[in-house]
């Protein structure tokens, strides 16, 4: 599990079916940490760098062409012991989405970023979303995009102060409304004996 509160900007190269992460963080072989948000193993360290495998699957869903030679956000996998200042995240990620505007807004920057449209049931305003592996959160929907705030000391400490239009970025939605979602899609109605039940599996 992740927070979503970026660790580090290290600098990633993508060589076959490897990550090599030059990173101040030192991690152990065995362990998980999100790069860019996607949940990976580390399979090798030293004293300047780590390395994390990619499998096949991982290489069809996330943004591979940010991986080559490229800054990325890094986050090692939280401990029960640590705050949870983000949200909860998984590090799977569900779709690549595009930066489709950028606008100035007072001290802080609304980005719109696209998603293929199956994925837009699990956008909710107001609700939270991953980009890149950062905890944000969405202020309006759309069709087929959504709006967020990033504000500036988010802009200074990720990767957004160097996005442009066009980037695609790794995308994770809310692990809860995808799971409430995936109970309900075969309900024609919904109970308060169903809000019960599923309030009693959280708490």
């Amino acid at each position: 599990m992740f927070t979503g509160v970026i660790r580090e900007i290290a600098k990633a190269n993508l060589i076959g079916n490897k990550i090599k992460i030059n990173a101040k963080y030192k991690p152990n072989i065995g362990d998980s940490i999100a790069i860019n948000g996607a949940c990976l193993s580390v399979v090798k360290a030293d004293s300047n760098s780590f390395e994390v495998d990619i499998s096949s699957e991982s290489k069809k869903v996330i943004a591979l062409e940010n991986y080559y030679n490229n800054n990325v956000h890094i986050e090692p996998a939280m401990k029960l012991s640590d705050r949870l200042e983000g949200h909860i995240l998984q590090g799977h990620i569900d779709c690549k989405g595009k930066i489709e505007k950028i606008i100035k807004n007072g001290i802080s920057y609304d980005f719109f970023i696209s998603i293929p449209t199956e994925f837009m049931k699990f956008i909710i305003p107001k609700g939270s979303i991953a980009i890149d592996g950062v905890s944000l959160t969405i202020n309006d929907v759309f069709k087929d995009s959504f709006r967020l705030t990033i504000i500036p000391i988010t802009v200074e400490n990720t990767l957004f102060k160097e996005y442009k239009i066009g980037r695609i970025v790794n995308i994770e939605t809310d692990m809860f409304a995808r799971y409430i979602y995936h109970i309900f899609k075969d309900k024609k109605s919904i109970s308060w004996d169903d809000v019960d039940a599923i309030m009693a599996r959280w708490m």
